[in-house]
């Protein structure tokens, strides 16, 4: 069964279980406290419901599954007007390209948002989110550790790191309204806006679903009016001082392009936000409408950034950007700012608690909810109050690749070579008679693709240190196309050896 608990059940239900029930009478309750649970379950999970969601990691119902798959668009796109997007934009002038490179390697990192979009198309065919979905690739007790490590490590630092851009713009309007923003006013700040962020994720995919189309209007028109001004300032001839050329140039890029696709490769879990859709929701539709409402809200955003570094120092970007603005918007740019990383720590917390119950975690998902947000805040007061905030985003972003590249790509090529087809009741069987256990609950496919991958992509890093083949390479950083074509070639390789693999192919598939 799946590690997640049921509601609470009314005290009437409770009471007739006490002392001496019949077997009849036991049935009789259990019936009723299952058609509770359904019922309830119904009215949270339908569209524009008020009430925390019901449902955890466990299978979705047919006869829940509502709604279509434009509806994922606002979702991503609101999440992806942010903080962060502009301080990645900026990054990559600050790092030596010319206005036009930049742009360039920012449409190439934005690609990888349809590798986002084809993971989502495994939520409705299998009616679970990615967390349980990815059992299919290492097994029952190695997604365990997968989620530990990939879906919920990493989720809380992106948490921590959103959270941290929206604290600085914070502070500023704080001292705005004349409060000086000293050690105490910053800590009350950061956990406002966490509280803010993590009452979305609690309450779960239908507020989501409702709220997120109303926040990327909002955000939108905000960041017209910024783009008008920052249109205006531009200097579209813009080129360093000193151009990178040869080998520099191609070292830059790809660092370039790795830092813009950490982005999109973070939501491995883009399944969890379509997995209320019906069964039979064009699968085109779901990648769709879901790679474009990652790209062109995150390729605009990220071109600001870059279009200011071309005429003023994005190494503080927030007073960079405030230089250009006009008194009067300040505030406004300020507030959308905040409430653009609400919306993508929403979905982060969200999916973190996700996989803190897939790691086997007997808890609710409100209260794994509320567990990520106080790790991610104890992060945040770090990175604020301790460490350099640029420094610590460009590393964090660059070094997370080396492992959500190659899980990516594992979760993609099994998605195409299963036809995207998917049995969500078989993945919620944890037990050893699970089509899913594999061989001692690993599913060798997955495991030793994972390990190739990152281990190769390790060795190409040119961030924090420098690999082996990096410096071979004269400081080349393949640490992206090495670690995801290793690990998607090993993952489909090792699929075919049924000896290796185990039961999950065969009994798996949807």
């Amino acid at each position: 069964m799946a590690s997640t608990l049921p509601d609470p059940v009314p005290r009437s239900q409770s009471a007739a279980r006490d002392g001496g029930s019949t077997p009849d009478e036991v049935h009789d309750t259990r019936e009723a406290r299952e058609a509770h649970e359904a019922r309830e379950a119904r009215e949270v999970s339908r569209p524009g419901g008020g009430r925390i969601e019901a449902h955890g990691i466990d299978h979705i119902p047919d006869s829940e599954r509502h709604g279509r798959a434009r509806e994922l668009f606002p979702v991503w796109a609101a999440a992806n007007v942010n903080y962060l997007s502009l301080v990645i934009g900026g990054a990559l002038i600050l790092m030596g390209l010319t206005l036009w490179q930049a742009l360039a390697v920012l449409a190439v990192g934005n690609l990888f948002w349809t590798l986002t979009g084809l993971l989502a198309v495994s939520g409705p065919a299998a009616g679970a989110p990615s967390e349980v979905i990815t059992r299919a690739l290492y097994g029952v007790i190695g997604n365990r550790v997968n989620n530990a490590i990939v879906g919920w490590l990493i989720s809380v630092c992106y948490f921590a790191l959103n959270l941290s851009a929206a604290a600085v713009a914070a502070f500023s309007l704080v001292e705005k309204v004349g409060i000086r923003a000293d050690t105490g006013v910053k800590v009350v700040v950061i956990v406002v806006i966490a509280a803010l962020t993590l009452t979305i994720s609690v309450y779960g995919h239908a507020v989501i679903v409702r709220l997120y189309p109303l926040i990327t209007l909002a955000l939108g028109a905000a960041f017209v009016v910024v783009a008008v001004y920052v249109v205006r300032h531009a200097d579209f001839s813009y080129a360093p001082a000193h151009r990178l050329t040869g080998i520099d140039l191609w070292a830059t890029a790809l660092a370039g392009v790795t830092l813009v696709a950490s982005g999109p490769l973070s939501y491995t879990t883009s399944a969890d936000f379509s997995r209320y859709l019906p069964r039979a929701t064009p699968k085109r539709a779901v990648a769709g409408w879901t790679a474009l409402g990652g790209f062109l809200p995150s390729m605009m955003v990220c071109s600001l950034g870059a279009l200011a570094a071309t005429t003023v120092d994005m190494t503080d970007p927030q007073s960079a950007l405030e230089s250009i603005l006009p008194t009067w918007f300040t505030p406004v740019f300020l507030l959308a700012l905040v409430l653009g990383t609400i919306a993508i720590n929403a979905l982060t917390a969200y999916s973190a608690g996700l996989a803190l119950q897939a790691v086997g975690l007997r808890i609710r998902r409100s209260v794994s909810v509320l567990f990520d947000g106080t790790a991610a805040v104890a992060l945040t007061l770090y990175a604020l109050l301790v460490s350099n905030f640029l420094d610590t985003v460009n590393n964090v972003l660059q070094l997370t690749v080396v492992l959500l590249g190659p899980s990516t790509a594992i979760y993609a090529t099994d998605i195409v070579l299963r036809r995207a087809r998917y049995d969500g009741q078989a993945l919620a069987d944890e037990t050893r008679s699970s089509p899913f256990w594999c061989r001692g609950g690993i599913n060798p496919a997955g495991a030793c693709a994972l390990l190739t991958g990152s281990t190769a992509a390790a060795l190409c890093v040119n961030t924090l240190y420098t690999g082996p083949l990096a410096t071979t390479l004269g400081g080349l950083d393949l640490t992206l196309p090495v670690g995801m074509i290793l690990a998607s070639a090993c993952y489909a390789l090792v699929s075919r050896m049924p000896r290796l693999q185990g039961a999950g192919r065969r009994r798996g598939d949807g």
